[in-house]
């Protein structure tokens, strides 16, 4: 199989059909051997019944359902598990994303020899002050954390080889850093396209300004996870030796003073010495156990899904 057409959705049920008759339009004109697939992530309009009615008329149609909204990383992850084209296509439901963009994008996969291509909206149709600066803001800010050069990090419509998506872990909030993700598990070709961004035609975004905080914070997240994630102590115990060295260093100054230099001094107790060398003992041992317990939960951890998935439709 050529491609896969990987679609999570929430309450599109008004831009199904015509997406997938442009999609099928696309396939169709360039011989594509293709599967759409449909992740229903808890919608509670008509979708599942309009991706349910498309499966049964369309072989290539396959659907996925949610019990309920788990988020579009879940719903990513679910179809990467289930993609079976050589070349994976992303891209969201509501007609912002152009699939005509498709057979370029194949083609800089399976023929100029890229990993990963990520859309690059270059025009936007959006409202510039609620998402076309913060998103600017945040996609520079994506840039210097990852050392990834895409000037796009959250457009929908990307393409990937087949063992990229086999070989990440789309959880939490981290859709927006899937060339983050695929750059720390070793594919590092990672290109850019420019595509045509639409203006939304039916319903409304489901997303707000807070996804920006949040994409700030997961951004702190990935950083973490691919600098320390497999080596958690390395953070922590570092962080505690320095706070417990820094303690134990006021405590021999302590010690030494009230011994030899000033014996008839102050009590230890009265000065703010004493204090600064206790809590930075403390907080230096705190940073070794959080380190200690960070290696445990790495090496117990068991793989558990994210998500439950209600119905499926045309899978073998």
């Amino acid at each position: 199989m050529n491609i896969s057409v990987v679609i999570p959705l929430l309450n599109e049920q008004d831009s199904l059909t015509e997406l997938h008759d442009w999609i099928a339009k696309v396939m169709q004109s360039n011989h594509f051997s293709y599967e759409i697939i449909f992740i229903d992530d808890g919608s509670t309009d008509n979708s599942w019944q309009i991706i349910s009615q498309l499966a049964s008329q369309n072989k290539p149609v396959k659907g996925i359902r949610f019990f309920k909204n788990f988020g579009k990383s879940q719903a990513l992850h679910a179809g990467f598990e289930k993609a079976k084209g050589d070349v994976v296509i992303t891209m969201d439901a509501d007609l912002q994303d152009n699939p005509d963009e498709i057979p370029e994008l194949y083609n800089m996969i399976t023929e100029d020899g890229y990993d990963l291509v990520s859309g690059w909206k270059k025009k936007r149709y959006d409202s510039v002050i609620a998402k076309n600066l913060p998103s600017k803001l945040f996609n520079w800010a994506a840039r210097k954390t990852s050392g990834v050069k895409l000037n796009d990090f959250n457009c929908g419509l990307k393409a990937y080889r087949l063992n990229v998506v086999k070989n990440i872990d789309v959880n939490g909030e981290m859709h927006r850093y899937i060339p983050v993700l695929s750059k720390n598990a070793g594919f590092t070709k990672i290109g850019e396209k420019v595509v045509q961004h639409q203006a939304r035609k039916y319903g409304e975004t489901k997303f707000g300004m807070n996804r920006f905080v949040h994409g700030f914070l997961d951004l702190i997240t990935i950083w973490f996870l691919s600098s320390f994630g497999k080596r958690p102590m390395h953070l922590f115990g570092a962080l505690g030796f320095i706070m417990f060295t820094i303690g134990f260093g006021f405590s021999f100054y302590l010690g030494i003073d009230k011994l030899f230099l000033n014996p008839t001094g102050r009590l230890i107790t009265q000065r703010p010495q004493f204090y600064i060398a206790l809590s930075t003992m403390i907080i230096g041992t705190q940073f070794f156990v959080a380190g200690f317990l960070g290696e445990i939960v790495l090496r117990t951890k068991q793989g558990k899904k994210r998500y439950s998935i209600k119905n499926e439709l045309n899978f073998d």
